[in-house]
């Protein structure tokens, strides 16, 4: 098959683009970093070097493509995210019904059912809608839950303040993803020609607050290491000293308090997923190599 495959040679694309190469797949990773050119050739695939936001040029990415994974890339810096989330996800409709790709493998969230009250992830509920407008294809989005990675945001205040507090911890459930999981899920769906799922969900593991704290503590050396579940207003000071900006912090409350609530994970838990195979002590150990 000939797949395009979006996110650059990312957390999630270069496994996933390794993977179909090695399964005899013909890719093409699009990347907005002319740098990268050669280490996409270098893995096998063709460079396909501009921006996302130029509709043009996607349309002539997605040229004689048979399949598409299209993932939407954080920018913090957009002052209006819901509107960067829709307009990157007008220009893939708008690519996908020009080209005539047939199969599309959308990178949403957990949490994406709802269309507020889940902070940042609110555009990945509009890209959903837009593409789901496209009749004639065979769509699926992806939702993965929490990603291991995002944990990496709180080694300063474990370092500064000797524990992990947020608007969501202690005892509430945290499910968690590793983006090789991901990318396992969506090389799995990616080539079906015949009946696809509109939704799945993906994710790694399932713990609780407490415990992902407890097995971060051990593999960096503090077994005592608590997630402590912090007030509104001590969280948002939090993180407005680290600098952030207001709106920024807004979104991130919102989104925590949705993991506090059960409210992002409450369709998941309807429908969860066999997890798969990267579980949070596994993860641990990466995080306190980068903790050191």
């Amino acid at each position: 098959m000939k797949i395009v495959i979006t996110g650059s040679l990312g957390n999630i694309s270069k496994p996933l683009s390794e993977q179909l190469i090695e399964n005899g797949d013909s890719i093409t990773i699009i990347s907005n970093n002319a740098g990268r050119q050669i280490e996409i050739e270098n893995i096998g695939a063709i460079p396909a070097i501009g921006s996302l936001h130029d509709a043009a040029f996607l349309k002539e990415s997605f040229m004689g493509a048979d399949a598409a994974f299209c993932m939407i890339p954080p920018d913090y810096t957009q002052p209006d995210q819901i509107a960067y989330y829709r307009r990157l996800g007008e220009n893939y409709k708008e690519a996908i019904l020009e080209t005539g790709v047939k199969r599309v493998v959308h990178l949403s969230s957990v949490g994406a059912h709802l269309s507020s009250g889940t902070g940042f992830i609110t555009g990945s509920y509009h890209v959903e809608q837009i593409l789901n407008t496209i009749g004639h294809i065979q769509l699926t989005h992806i939702r993965p839950t929490f990603f291991y990675y995002n944990l990496l945001a709180f080694i300063p205040m474990i370092k500064s303040a000797g524990f992990i507090g947020a608007v969501y911890g202690g005892a509430d459930r945290l499910p968690l993803v590793s983006p090789i999981d991901i990318a396992d899920a969506v090389a799995q769906e990616i080539v079906k020609t015949g009946h696809t799922q509109l939704i799945r969900y993906v994710g790694s593991d399932d713990r609780s607050c407490s415990e992902v704290a407890s097995i971060i503590g051990k593999a960096i050396g503090k077994p005592e290491l608590k997630w402590l579940t912090l007030t509104k207003q001590d969280a948002e000071k939090s993180l407005l000293k680290n600098g952030l900006s207001q709106e920024y912090v807004e979104k991130m409350l919102e989104l925590g308090n949705a993991l506090h609530t059960g409210k992002l994970h409450e369709d998941y838990d309807l429908h969860t997923p066999e997890l798969g195979k990267v579980k949070m002590e596994e993860y641990a150990v990466k995080f306190a190599a980068l903790f050191d």
